[in-house]
């Protein structure tokens, strides 16, 4: 598999993969990357110590920006954060106040971001529409995919966000990202290498119909 993820494939395979699910792959899709990145990815929860080298979070976050989005408006804004000392600053502040990013009782608990040690946050405006956060949606799939790709996890998280936002001794940490007025983060997708392997979760196939 070529480490670098070409979003322009998945999108591809998104409209070609109505098969997907919890049976048996077939050899072609087995040869498909995409398609292997897409049943093998799980929510991970757990990391190792590694660092991930900027550049593939910079490949990551571009293959990000490639999802699809409605008229192509790019209302969204990205920052990649790897600095520790965000991460463990930003859990101190939320305190009593983190909301479903890992249990602080936990022995390997690190930090309120799933003890990633990377993350890409997603912000947007306000949007009566929706359509902003259905981009957003997209953007982190890419992410998620891409990450895969270079034997990482990833997790996307909401708790976490809101916390930030609820606890005005985060208020720092959100500034330090730097949006633009008008915009709020809405998502932070955890990045790193993975100190787990979360088996695969029942998928409702039925829910998958044919118009005749």
């Amino acid at each position: 598999m070529k480490r670098t993820f070409i979003a322009i494939a998945f999108v591809a395979a998104v409209l070609t993969s109505s098969g997907c699910g919890n049976k048996a792959q077939t050899s072609s899709e087995m040869e498909n990357p995409v398609i292997e990145n897409i049943m093998a990815r799980r929510s991970v929860r757990y990391y190792t110590d590694q660092a991930v080298p900027r550049e593939v979070l910079q490949k990551i976050a571009e293959c990000g920006v490639n999802a699809p989005n409605a008229m192509n408006s790019q209302n969204w804004e990205v920052r990649i954060i790897d600095d520790p000392e965000w991460f463990n600053g930003a859990t101190e502040a939320m305190g009593d106040n983190m909301m479903h990013g890992g249990d602080a009782s936990d022995p390997k608990f690190r930090n309120a971001f799933r003890n990633a040690t990377a993350a890409i946050a997603v912000a947007c405006p306000d949007d009566p529409s929706g359509m902003a956060f259905v981009n957003i949606g997209l953007l982190g799939e890419n992410v998620c995919l891409a990450a895969l790709s270079y034997g990482l996890g990833s997790v996307i998280m909401a708790g976490p966000v809101m916390s930030l936002y609820n606890t005005p001794a985060a208020k720092p940490f959100i500034d330090r990202l730097g949006f633009s007025e008008g915009y709020k983060m809405r998502i932070i997708i955890g990045l790193g290498y993975p100190d787990e392997s979360p088996a695969a979760r029942p998928r409702d196939l039925g829910k998958i119909k044919f118009v005749d």
